[in-house]
């Protein structure tokens, strides 16, 4: 097994910075994307998740891990998940209901997982977690830059189901579709072994 990587307290380091950067990028995202600048929008929406891994890596390659690294990294990639969301939805480009299905997920594996570190028990993410998490990232900024617009299926006359009604789309709607797909699944997976981290709490306190 590989030594387990040290985490210290210190806050300026290279990888933090760059988490701080990501998220001074979200603010300037919804004001581009609110201004009408959709390519610009795309395209900071676009950096800020795609160096969603770089700070992370970074911080293990360089040891220099830290307590507010392994706080900061998930809450900028959970802050910028809700701003691409929300933005969307406020310029008329997703439906209501898929904000109300990623804000309520997120909210309810951010409880569990505060629920968890009250008995010193961390879920790692799992490899399905981060693909999700990939999909909705790429379909979020192809609803952002609008273009290409595709056919929709004509499978329904449902405004609230893009891509499967008649009405023109863009191709980003399906990674939407197969992110929220793939993010449910492992909040089963998520649900699966917080629920043995407390069984293993439960036997600890009875052997006491």
């Amino acid at each position: 097994m590989g030594q387990q990587e040290q985490v210290s307290n210190r806050i300026f380091t290279l990888a933090n910075v760059i988490s701080f950067i990501r998220l001074c990028m979200v603010p300037a995202y919804l004001v581009f994307l609110l201004e009408g600048h959709d390519i610009l929008a795309t395209f900071l929406f676009a950096l800020a998740a795609s160096t969603d891994f770089v700070d992370g890596q970074l911080a293990r390659r360089t040891h220099t891990v830290s307590r507010l690294g392994q706080l900061l990294d998930p809450a900028v990639d959970r802050i910028l998940m809700i701003a691409g969301v929300v933005g969307l939805l406020l310029v008329g480009r997703l439906p209501l209901w898929v904000i109300v299905v990623v804000i309520a997920r997120d909210l309810f594996l951010l409880i569990g997982g505060a629920c968890l570190l009250r008995y010193k028990k961390r879920i790692a993410v799992v490899f399905p977690g981060k693909v999700a998490t990939t999909l909705l990232f790429i379909g979020f900024a192809g609803l952002l830059l609008n273009w290409p617009m595709i056919p929709g299926l004509g499978l329904c006359d449902f405004a609230w189901l893009p891509g499967f009604n008649g009405e023109a789309v863009s191709w980003g709607i399906w990674f939407v579709y197969a992110g929220l797909v793939t993010a449910l699944a492992t909040t089963a997976v998520y649900i699966h072994r917080g629920w043995l981290a407390l069984q293993e709490v439960r036997a600890g306190i009875a052997e006491r």
